[in-house]
């Protein structure tokens, strides 16, 4: 997402002509908002790249040293990725999807459904595997306390 950002504020993916945009504009094409920079989801991407990036590596860090923070923040950037996957769609969804091209194969079912849903189901995963690991530590606490 930082690539499309800094594009975004420059001028929009379609104007470009770097390496970047070059990767970028053939997956674009199944929804017309990321090539022409749509206000909606520069601002969800910023800050996808600001807060989700720095709460990214925090909870690389707290895995790793298995800090007592870490369901916390893996539990606030799963709710910031759906958050972000519901409004990057939802409002386009509310206006008839003009910008999403699902007259192909490929841009529906592999660019917005199987791409799309992956940033679903790994977040709905991990807000389990929270969920499951706070209700075991809170087990053992109360079996410490009796």
């Amino acid at each position: 997402e930082g690539p499309f950002v800094y594009l975004s504020l420059i001028g929009t993916v379609a104007e470009s002509d770097n390496i970047f945009a070059s990767l970028c504009k053939y997956s674009f094409h199944a929804d017309a908002r990321w090539l022409y920079s749509d206000p909606t989801i520069v601002s969800l991407e910023i800050l996808t790249v600001v807060l989700d990036s720095l709460l990214a590596l925090i909870l690389i860090y707290a895995i790793i040293k298995e800090k007592y923070y870490r369901h916390f923040i893996q539990i606030t950037l799963c709710v910031c990725e759906l958050y972000g996957g519901w409004m990057t769609f939802c409002p386009d969804w509310l206006i008839g999807s003009p910008n999403l091209n699902t007259s192909n194969w490929l841009y529906l079912w592999v660019y917005l459904v199987f791409f799309n849903g992956i940033w679903i189901v790994i977040p709905g995963l991990l807000l389990w595997q929270s969920w499951l690991g706070l209700k075991q530590m809170y087990h053992e606490n109360s079996n410490t306390k009796k």
